[in-house]
């Protein structure tokens, strides 16, 4: 049993584990699917044997240090040669989770590639690394509010850029078209804050939508994202002379929603009451 195995960011693997009596001459990581395997050593510190590496995806491509996996499952197995030129491979374990909630997630997908690795339990308790291909996503990069408006910029992950995108209301399914700018994967739209707001009395949440992929922060570690990420709601005034209350923000499931209200239309309809 390990005394730490870890992965985060679908991208550092750790492990520390107690050292042999006696000492072996080498020791290393496997790294191994099929005929394919990758060998890391392990370096001896104090009591332990220790491993740090970065691990790759294939959709990183073939440059930078560390292994590149594909999909697939990797089998993770401690190698050692005694001084007698003795081979021996043990598997390794994963620890079940214990403690409370961190305010990080223990798996999320690669922040670049959207490509998920995490560690799993194979049948017989060994550890593996489980390489999840990166789904389609419409990545929300940030939002930039002003006094006259509110822009998105966002990214396409393993998938083409859209021609189109909308805002939908939440309550009814309402569309409203998005103009996005685009820069290879990457796009920019400003907010129809006009369009939205007069589309009906009342206050209403919107989602985006880039093509037919909703648009929100989804490849993130953050378990509670309104916390982490708190907006305040904006006061934004029009080109043609209105007045909206605007509050862009990420839900707790990950998406890009806004909040917005007619503020000129709603003192009209306070006046005439």
């Amino acid at each position: 049993m390990p005394v730490h195995l870890s992965l985060r960011d679908s991208r550092t693997l750790n492990l520390a584990l107690p050292a042999p009596d006696p000492a072996p001459g080498t020791a290393r990581l496997l790294i191994s699917r099929g005929p394919r395997r990758f060998r890391v050593p392990l370096e001896a510190e104090a009591a332990l044997l220790t491993a740090t590496v970065s691990l790759r995806d294939a959709a990183e491509g073939t440059g930078g240090a560390g292994p590149v996996l594909s999909e697939g499952v990797w089998r993770l197995t401690v190698e050692t040669t005694g001084a007698d030129g003795r081979v021996r491979r043990q598997g390794l374990a994963v620890a079940d989770a214990t403690g409370p909630p961190t305010p990080t997630l223990p798996h999320a997908p690669h922040p670049r590639t959207g490509t998920l690795l995490r560690l799993v339990r194979c049948r017989g308790g060994r550890a593996a690394v489980q390489v999840t291909a990166a789904r389609p996503r419409a990545e929300l990069v940030r939002f930039e509010p002003r006094g006259d408006g509110i822009t998105v910029h966002g990214r396409m992950v393993a998938a083409r850029a859209a021609r189109q995108a909308s805002a939908v209301r939440r309550r009814d399914g309402l569309t409203v078209p998005v103009r996005p700018a685009w820069e290879g994967d990457r796009f920019r739209f400003a907010l129809p804050l006009a369009a939205m707001a007069g589309a009906g009395p009342g206050q209403w949440v919107w989602d985006f939508r880039v093509g037919e992929l909703p648009l929100g922060r989804w490849l993130t570690d953050v378990r509670d994202l309104p916390a982490a990420f708190p907006t305040p709601f904006r006061l934004v005034a029009l080109e043609g002379g209105g007045l909206v209350r605007a509050h862009p923000h990420v839900t707790a499931s990950g998406a890009f929603a806004v909040t917005c209200l007619d503020l000129g239309r709603d003192l009209e309809q306070k006046e005439t009451s």
